[in-house]
C-alpha cells in the first residue's frame, strides 16, 4: 500500500517548509528561551549589538551541527553503497522507538543511569563569581521594587551606563556613580514627553538648588519612550527649556534601565554616601517622604519638609480617563473605521457618541507604530473625563481644539513635545475634537 510513495518525487519548496516544520518541532524545547528573549527584546525596541550577536551564535550553533550530520550522513550512505537499503528501515524503527520511548517519558529514567559529564563545567559556571555577583544584583534590583518608599540598605547601586551623551556636566563628560562616593544621589528616571515626570521637576530643581552644597547630586536619566526623544538635540533644547540644571545622561540604549529593572517613568531612587541603593519611589507624590530621606542621608535633622516648591502641579485624586496611545503599537479603546496600518487611509468619524474614554479618527491619517500623521482634513474625536488634557505631538503646523462643540484656542505646534490642549478647574465629562494641519504628528494622550 505503501508503493505510491515510492513513485512520487519530494524535494523543491514543500518539501523544506515539510523538513522546516519537523525540525521545528525539535528543536522549540531548546530554542524557545533564545527565541523568546529576542522577540522580548525586539519589542522592546531594545536591539543592540549584543542582541544581534546572540542572534548569530544562535544561528551558527544550530546551523553547524545540522550541516555535520548532513556531510557526514552522505559519506556513510556513500561507503556503504548497497547496504542502505537494509539499513533504511532498520534506523526507521530506532527512530521511531526512540519517538515512542520519549513520549512516554523512558529517557528521563535512562538518565538516571548515564553519567552527567557537563554537571560539573555547568556548577563551575553557575558558582563563578561573575555569575553570582549578577544574579545578586538582580535580585537586590527586584527587591528594590518589592520594598518601595522603605529606607533600608539594598546593596550596591547598579552602575550608570548611558550611551555616551551627557547634559550639564563639565565639557560633557560622563558621570560614574563611583565618582559621586561621598555624595548622595538621587536618581531620576524621566523622559521629557512625560507628564507625570514634568510634575515632579519642580521639586527635583528646589532639591537641587537646597541640597547641593550639602552634598546631593541629582542624576537625570532620560530614557526614552518614543523615537523623537531619542535625539540628543530635542533633549537638549527640552532640559533648556524646562530649567534643568543638575546632570542628564541620555539612555537611549536602555542601559542603565535595564541595569536597574526599572519599568517606571518617573522613578527615583536614592543612594547613600557608600554607593548603596536606600529608597526607591515610583511615580509621583510622596514628596515630603522623599526630602525627609534626603535629609537623613545628609546627615541633617529630620522633620516636616522646609524647601519652598513653586510652579508645582498636582494629578487628580479623581478617576479619570487612562492614558491613550494613538499608534496601532498600543492601540487601545479605539472605535473609529477600521485601522489600515502604515498607509494613508480615509478614516470616518462616527455618527453616534462615544463612550467614555474612547476615541476615533477622521479624515485622511496614516496610523503608524507610535504615532499618528494628519493629512487633509484629519481629525479626532475623543470623550474624556479629567481636568487637563495633555497630548504628545510633533512636525510644525495648527491643531484646532473644540470641546463639547465650543472652540478653544488652536495649538501652534513647533517640535516634538507635550501640549497642554485643555486646561480646567476640575474633574468633567466632555467631547474633545482636534482637527490636524497636514504633516503634524500625535502620539499619545496623558490627562490631569
Amino acid at each position: 500500500p505503501f508503493a505510491v510513495l515510492t513513485r512520487r518525487r519530494f524535494g523543491g519548496e514543500s518539501g523544506g517548509f515539510l523538513l522546516g516544520v519537523g525540525l521545528g518541532l525539535v528543536f522549540v524545547p531548546c530554542a524557545g528561551p533564545v527565541l523568546a528573549t529576542v522577540s522580548v527584546l525586539a519589542a522592546n525596541r531594545e536591539v543592540g549589538v549584543d542582541t544581534v550577536f546572540l542572534t548569530l551564535a544562535y544561528a551558527v550553533g544550530a546551523a553547524l551541527p545540522l550541516l555535520a550530520v548532513a556531510l557526514g550522513g552522505r559519506r556513510v550512505s556513500r561507503a556503504l553503497g548497497s547496504r542502505m537499503a537494509v539499513l533504511r528501515p532498520a534506523l526507521a524503527v530506532v527512530v521511531a522507538a526512540t519517538a515512542t520511548a520519549i513520549a512516554f517519558g523512558a529517557d528521563r529514567r535512562l538518565q538516571t543511569f548515564v553519567p552527567g559529564y557537563t554537571e560539573a563545567l555547568q556548577e563551575r559556571i553557575e558558582r563563578s563569581d561573575a555569575a553570582e555577583g549578577e544574579l545578586a544584583r538582580l535580585n537586590d534590583v527586584e527587591r528594590v521594587a518589592d520594598r518601595e518608599g522603605e529606607l533600608e540598605d539594598f546593596g550596591q547601586a547598579p552602575e550608570v551606563a548611558g550611551s555616551g551623551v551627557w547634559l550639564n556636566t563639565p565639557g560633557g563628560g560622563a558621570l560614574t556613580l563611583a565618582s559621586l562616593r561621598g555624595r548622595v544621589v538621587v536618581l531620576d528616571f524621566w523622559t521629557y514627553s512625560c507628564i507625570n515626570c514634568l510634575r515632579t521637576l519642580p521639586y527635583l530643581k528646589a532639591w537641587d538648588s537646597s541640597y547641593r552644597k550639602d552634598g546631593l547630586t541629582i542624576l537625570g536619566v532620560h530614557t526614552p519612550e518614543f523615537a523623537f526623544e531619542r535625539k540628543a538635540a530635542n533633549v537638549r533644547g527640552a532640559v533648556r527649556d524646562l530649567g534643568i540644571r543638575y546632570p542628564v545622561a541620555l539612555d537611549n540604549n536602555f542601559g542603565t534601565w535595564n541595569a536597574w529593572g526599572n519599568r517606571y517613568w518617573p522613578a527615583k531612587y536614592l543612594i547613600d554616601r557608600r554607593g548603596h541603593v536606600r529608597y526607591a519611589h515610583f511615580g509621583e507624590g510622596e514628596y515630603d517622604r522623599t526630602e525627609q530621606v534626603i535629609r537623613q542621608l545628609l546627615g541633617e535633622d529630620v522633620g516636616i519638609a522646609t524647601v519652598a516648591v513653586r510652579g508645582a502641579d498636582s494629578p487628580s485624586r479623581e478617576p479619570i480617563t487612562p492614558e491613550t496611545y494613538l499608534g496601532h503599537e498600543r492601540l487601545d479603546r479605539y472605535l473609529g473605521s477600521e485601522i489600515v496600518r502604515d498607509r494613508e487611509t480615509d478614516y470616518r468619524l462616527p455618527t453616534r457618541t462615544l463612550p467614555a474614554s474612547t476615541f476615533a479618527y477622521g479624515g485622511r491619517v496614516r496610523v503608524e507604530a507610535e504615532r499618528i500623521v494628519a493629512g487633509r482634513g484629519a481629525s479626532l474625536r475623543l470623550s474624556f473625563r479629567a481636568r487637563d488634557v495633555h497630548l504628545v505631538l510633533g512636525g510644525r503646523g495648527r491643531v484646532e481644539v473644540l470641546v463639547d462643540g465650543k472652540a478653544l484656542r488652536p495649538v501652534a505646534v513647533r517640535g516634538d513635545r507635550l501640549y497642554t490642549l485643555v486646561r480646567g478647574a476640575r474633574v468633567r465629562d466632555g467631547r474633545l475634537e482636534l482637527r490636524f494641519s497636514p504633516g503634524v504628528s500625535a502620539y499619545a494622550f496623558t490627562f490631569g
